[in-house]
């Protein structure tokens, strides 16, 4: 009995190696690695429910990073964000940010900090917290971009900090005059148009669709009589344009490409799938872009992107350099992650996710995540704490 059980130990023995010894020598290196110190400042008004899934790919990254503020203690993204905070309250949140406060407030603020993170500035609305979510556009309880902002941006730029802006940072229900003020500052300007990837648009296939999405193409085109993969570009005008896969282009979902030498020197996958919004944006000739989308358009597809006033290729991230600081910007919902992504606190874990996460799988947003958006902002990251030396 006794050499049975033996011979059960030494066979039990490398499973508990596995499951309990890899993770606790993983934890553990995580732990001794040395600290950083960044202070950031992140703006996210469109939080609908306490996964802060808009934000929570920035907090996993510094977490994993091992950032903390000047006061020695990680970031925290149920609190350290300005933008909106989600409760069971008859208003469903409280708002805490930058409104009403003086320009030598925000100054002062922003001397303090050394990169300023806008995660999105859409906001929230009644429908958002209606189970199941409504359909038709509801009343808007928070959202927009302002001039507090506008203040903060330029505050940022003037001390040299470090700005990342993405997509919703300046489109409806921004005012029109706040988001020229917005373009002006970062030097981009938006075409109007946003799109978004459906690998399949036969409604009956694909519940997903939005109904106000088939609405207003239906207005336009008389019926919704699309099928296969495809792409939706809407203008903020209302307009909207179906591009089918093999009749207007020919990468099956869009690609993000970078270029595998590059001058940035950032260490990026030279192609990643991208199935989700993104807006279409103009850039200043100071700028560098660091990766760009491709659709890969027939002769058909371009014609149709010209006379939409749209190039060959989108600007998918972009920076430029001014003084110590830097501004980027992401054209795309980057920063959004469905889903638990479980403990940033365990030293090689991206590295695992990205071997079992094939970059081309684009249908599970994760992957995304992993193997170009965490590897992406722990690059910037680094950098703007070099800039602070």
């Amino acid at each position: 009995m006794k050499e049975e059980f033996k011979l059960f130990l030494s066979r039990l023995l490398p499973i508990v190696l596995i499951l309990f010894g890899i993770p606790l020598i993983s934890y553990l290196i995580w732990f001794f690695t040395p600290v950083k110190t960044l202070d950031i400042l992140v703006l996210d008004k469109t939080v609908r429910d306490k996964s802060y899934q808009e934000h929570q790919g920035v907090f996993w990254v510094l977490d994993h990073s091992k950032y903390q503020n000047s006061q020695k203690e990680f970031y925290d993204k149920s609190a350290d964000y300005l933008g909106f905070f989600p409760d069971d309250s008859p208003a469903y949140g409280t708002k805490k940010d930058l409104a009403g406060r003086t320009r030598a407030s925000i100054d002062s603020l922003v001397s303090q900090k050394d990169l300023v993170f806008i995660a999105d500035t859409y906001g929230v609305f009644e429908n958002d917290f209606s189970r199941p979510p409504l359909e038709n556009p509801s009343k808007k309880i928070y959202g927009g971009m302002d001039i507090s902002e506008i203040h903060l941006i330029n505050s940022a730029k003037q001390q040299g900090k470090t700005v990342v802006a993405e997509y919703n940072a300046m489109a409806s229900p921004t005012p029109k005059p706040i988001r020229t003020e917005f373009e002006n500052l970062m030097g981009i300007k938006w075409t109007g148009w946003i799109g978004r990837y459906f690998d399949e648009l036969d409604t009956i296939q694909n519940g997903d669709i939005p109904g106000w999405m088939r609405i207003i193409y239906r207005k336009q085109h008389g019926a919704w009589d699309l099928s296969g993969p495809g792409l939706i570009f809407i203008k903020e005008s209302g307009e909207m344009e179906a591009f089918l896969f093999n009749k207007d282009f020919q990468n099956k979902t869009p690609l993000i490409r970078t270029q595998k030498v590059n001058k940035h020197g950032f260490k990026l996958p030279q192609v990643v799938p991208y199935p989700d919004w993104f807006d279409v944006v103009l850039i200043e000739r100071d700028y560098q872009v660091i990766s760009y989308y491709d659709i890969n358009p027939t002769p058909e597809g371009v014609q149709r992107l010209r006379s939409m006033g749209l190039p060959r290729f989108f600007p998918a991230v972009v920076y430029r350099q001014l003084g110590k600081g830097r501004q980027y910007y992401f054209a795309g919902d980057f920063s959004e992650v469905k889903g638990d992504l479980g403990s940033p606190r365990f030293s090689g874990l991206p590295f695992l996710w990205r071997s079992l996460y094939v970059t081309g799988d684009f249908t599970d947003r994760r992957s995304f995540f992993w193997n170009y958006y965490q590897p992406l902002l722990e690059q910037i990251l680094e950098e703007a704490r070099k800039s602070t030396n």
